[in-house]
């Protein structure tokens, strides 16, 4: 691990959109500054993702000052959200929790129905700090979580995409790989280290932010959506399914839980503590 820096930082304003790669971001308790605050909701209050609706990953979301946001897609006049008063709220249904959150106005909720064809509504999470725990499974008492699937940060390694692609390339769809690391949609990837070598953290620093690796992420088949196109294939999850099935999970990558605050950079070491 001498060598083990972070090689690049993911923030996707909204769960599930296309995001963007600063060379810096501050950490929260509860994730990344101004990652995943916002989500889609049907009807129902259920959370849309890239598992019902693969074409949001063509959507991107830009971050605005102030926590707004400007949303832009192909064929679609882009749309500025501002950051919503806490006047209007829905109950928002992700994963099984029920989480309160704020109705961004009439303009949004008009693109993202447009653009998806389908009715759909914008939600902030106004108060991260309060609104979702942690699954108390695998959390220790008062850490929160925003919309990502359920924990606060993703991390993966580039030494353990280079060793999946190498086991996709021998498998019977080796013709749908190499694939990219934004399949795995992390929000932080490490390089300089050996395949796998995340299985045994326990807990890490980068930089001058501490972490608690929380447990290893099962996929779904957003990690079988081009991220490009749209499209979907078999893989990763045929050779996850072979080669990396955990507790009956496909898994790559680690689920990672602030111990302080501070800013991570591109370039900053990465150091196994425990």
């Amino acid at each position: 691990m001498g060598n083990a820096q972070l090689h690049s930082i993911h923030v996707h304003p909204v769960k599930a959109f296309r995001g963007h790669s600063p060379r810096e971001a501050e950490v929260e308790p509860w994730g990344l500054a101004g990652d995943r605050r916002w989500v889609l909701i049907d009807d129902g209050g259920k959370v849309v993702t890239q598992r019902e609706q693969p074409r949001l990953a063509l959507a991107a979301a830009g971050t605005l000052p102030g926590g707004g946001l400007r949303l832009s897609a192909e064929g679609h006049e882009p749309v500025t959200v501002p950051v919503p008063e806490p006047i209007g709220t829905a109950i928002v249904e992700i994963f099984g929790d029920k989480v309160e959150a704020v109705l961004a106005g009439p303009a949004a909720h008009r693109w993202c129905s447009a653009y998806l064809g389908a009715d759909v509504r914008l939600v902030h999470m106004d108060d991260p700090a309060t609104r979702r725990p942690v699954d108390p499974d695998f959390a220790l008492p008062g850490e929160t979580v925003s919309f990502a699937d359920g924990y606060p940060l993703l991390v993966t390694t580039l030494g353990s995409l280079d060793a999946l692609n190498a086991l996709i390339a021998e498998g019977d769809r080796a013709d749908e790989g190499p694939l990219p690391m934004n399949r795995f949609r992390p929000n932080v990837v490490v390089s300089g280290t050996d395949a796998w070598a995340e299985d045994g953290w326990s807990r890490i620093a980068i930089g001058e932010v501490t972490f608690r690796v929380a447990k290893m992420s099962g996929r779904c088949v957003v990690t079988t959506t081009d991220q490009e196109t749209a499209g979907r294939g078999k893989e990763p999850l045929r050779t996850l399914a072979r080669h990396r099935r955990f507790a009956g999970k496909l898994v790559f990558g680690q689920n990672l839980v602030p111990e302080s605050r501070g800013t991570l950079r591109v370039g900053d070491p990465v150091t196994v503590l425990a």
